[in-house]
């Protein structure tokens, strides 16, 4: 029995108009109630600060959040959420200029994060995520006014690494400031046309694929209905690749148009959160659902309108190796047709519905090694079936990640990882590493943890720093003074993750690096 339910929320996709009246009515009203004596209303009808800048629905929420924190503002719940609404849906990004950043909103762990020129890495990166700056449009006057907020706000920034090395003011208000206002400007093609479009109704049944990792593959149905309210209702039903079901339901509101973000509860209480965008297709969402607290847990999403254009979504499982048979199910929507899978892969139908169709495969020794293209009908789906030989490799994902301590009494509990081995098949040139190497697809591995460095084995931080188990989910040690370690230092700790892949005897290894360190003490909406 997994602790965690979360896998249907990410289906939940559903959209609003663009600007519902009633919102665009009341926050309209509130801006001028609760933000006008200080951001006055210019002769062309815009606002200081306010009209000159374009932004997530999670970053207009951090900016009311600062309003109300150092400035007194005073808000109600329903005031926050309704200027979050109007000002996503009136001053928000267009899908394309959030693309490339979303896994910042998606809360997808193991990124690294960099930003586009040095500067702009060393300037931004180094306190936050670049994806942060990205996800924000400004004129090029707002972003000085940012840069001086920056320093009025946090005075040390010039003293710290990366500032303290350099003339940070005279680099920050010109330089970046150039950048900036050349890279992500206020005024785009992008968020003018996007703005003017209709938001779509995506009221109906949608059919979805992902992955969790350390519980693998799943696919389902979610369903949306229209609250009245200006949002949805969703319930969603997942099953994984092992049999287990997960059920969900809970609310969904859609900001800008395509911003998806849900809140859902499934049936063994767990509470989740989705992040997801239409991406500007009104038959498709893509995204991630995470677990509220521990948003480490939590998986992929591709999913698909019911009755739209035939589409397939995924096969799983996504490989198949010499001499196996196999169960292999394709699911999409609209599958109808005759299957297909390459050369020498013998199958049989045992089941067939226009949403998923489970074949039973083999692949003979003569099939032909490498990703193929699966097609139903007129509909196929480059490279969703590998065929291999033998694992030649084995890759740890992520490769360099951290942990955090936490719990021992504080408020703030231990952020764990979760670990992935993906195998891997030499390629052309025989040899394993190499750039033409042919990803296989997530394997079962046995999983144990070693010290990475001679500092670490001194310290003896694989004792300390936590424990990692059979699914490759590592997790931390207690917070706080261990008076067993060396000045009774804490149980952070500096680790390889070793993940071992059992094919048919031939034991394949493959090493990730740890970081397990103390616990984030501030954490935004958007890092």
């Amino acid at each position: 029995m997994r602790t965690f339910t979360g896998v249907l929320a990410v289906a939940g996709v559903l959209s609003l108009p663009s600007v519902n009246q009633a919102v665009a009515q009341d926050g309209a009203t509130l801006i001028n109630a609760r933000c006008g004596a200080c951001h006055e209303e210019r002769a062309d009808g815009t606002r200081n600060r306010i009209s000159d800048a374009r932004k997530t629905p999670e970053a207009w929420g951090m900016t009311l959040t600062r309003m109300t924190n150092i400035h007194g503002v005073k808000l109600t719940g329903d005031e926050h959420r309704t200027l979050v609404a109007y000002l996503s849906d009136t001053q928000g990004l267009a899908p394309s200029e959030s693309k490339g950043y979303r896994y910042v909103l998606e809360k997808t762990p193991g990124v690294t994060d960099v930003g586009p020129t040095d500067s702009l890495t060393q300037f931004c990166g180094r306190c936050h995520t670049f994806a942060r700056v990205a996800l924000q449009r400004r004129t090029k006057e707002d972003w000085l006014k940012l840069v001086h907020f920056h320093l009025g706000q946090f005075p040390t920034t010039e003293y710290q690494a990366l500032g303290r090395d350099r003339d940070w003011w005279g680099g920050a208000s010109t330089t970046v400031v150039d950048e900036l206002a050349k890279l992500l400007p206020l005024q785009s093609e992008a968020w003018a046309d996007w703005r003017g479009k209709p938001a779509p109704d995506l009221s109906g049944g949608w059919r979805f694929t992902g992955h969790r990792p350390g519980a693998g593959d799943y696919a389902g149905l979610a369903t949306l209905t229209a609250n009245g309210k200006g949002g949805y209702d969703i319930s969603t039903k997942a099953t994984y690749a092992d049999g287990n079901v997960e059920e969900a339901t809970g609310g969904v509101v859609v900001y800008s148009g395509h911003e998806f973000r849900a809140s859902l509860k499934g049936k063994n209480g767990a509470s989740m959160r989705v992040v997801m965008s239409t991406g500007g297709n009104a038959d498709t969402l893509t995204g991630r659902w995470f677990v509220r607290d521990n948003d480490v847990i939590g998986g992929t999403i591709n999913s698909v309108r019911q009755g739209s254009e035939a589409r397939i979504l995924a096969v799983q499982p996504a490989y198949i190796k010499h001499g196996q048979t196999a169960k292999v199910t394709i699911h999409g929507t609209g599958l109808a047709g005759d299957v297909s899978l390459g050369s020498n892969l013998k199958f049989s139908e045992v089941s067939r519905s226009a949403d998923s169709i489970t074949l039973e495969v083999t692949a003979d020794a003569g099939a032909a090694t490498g990703a193929r293209d699966v097609a139903v009908g007129g509909t196929s789906l480059a490279g969703a079936l590998v065929v291999y030989d033998k694992v030649d490799s084995v890759k740890v994902v992520p490769d360099t990640t951290i942990a955090r301590v936490g719990g021992n009494g504080g408020p703030i509990a231990p952020v764990p990882a979760q670990f992935e081995a993906v195998g891997y098949m030499a390629g052309a040139d025989g040899k394993a590493g190499t750039e033409d190497d042919v990803r296989i697809g997530v394997m079962p591995a046995s999983w144990s943890t070693a010290n990475f460095d001679e500092t670490a084995e001194a310290l003896k931080d694989k004792d300390f720093a936590g424990k990692i188990t059979g699914v490759g989910l590592f997790e931390p040690a207690a917070a706080g003074p261990n008076p067993a370690r060396p000045m009774s230092t804490n149980n952070a700790g500096n680790l390889s993750v070793i993940g071992v892949v059992d094919d048919g005897g031939n034991k394949v290894e493959g090493k990730a690096h740890l970081f397990v360190t103390v616990q984030r003490f501030v954490d935004p909406p958007i890092r």
